[in-house]
């Protein structure tokens, strides 16, 4: 196995790592900033408020990717599979 196959194996774990975090981080940082402005604009200081929301977004998101998430490991596991006759040329 040669140290360009090993990166490229590599870069493309950690692109697929980014996507999937990606898909469950994004939507709880945009309902935390609506939970904050209209913190700001209430004068709301609790800080148990904006908790919730995000805990209820994220499993939603979850929910929503996770066929996704779950479908996306699995096309990369099956390629490493595939790859390892060509790992130990």
């Amino acid at each position: 196995m040669t140290p360009e196959y090993f990166v490229d194996i590599f870069r493309d774990a950690l692109y697929l790592v980014l996507i999937l975090v990606s898909a469950i981080v994004i939507p709880g940082l945009l309902i935390g900033l609506v939970v904050a402005v209209f913190q700001a604009a209430t004068s709301i200081n609790e800080q148990t408020l904006s908790f919730l929301p995000r805990l209820i977004v994220t499993l939603l998101a979850l929910m929503f990717f996770g066929h996704w998430m779950v479908r996306m490991l699995m096309e990369y596991f099956f390629r490493l599979i595939e790859e390892i006759p060509n790992l130990l040329y």
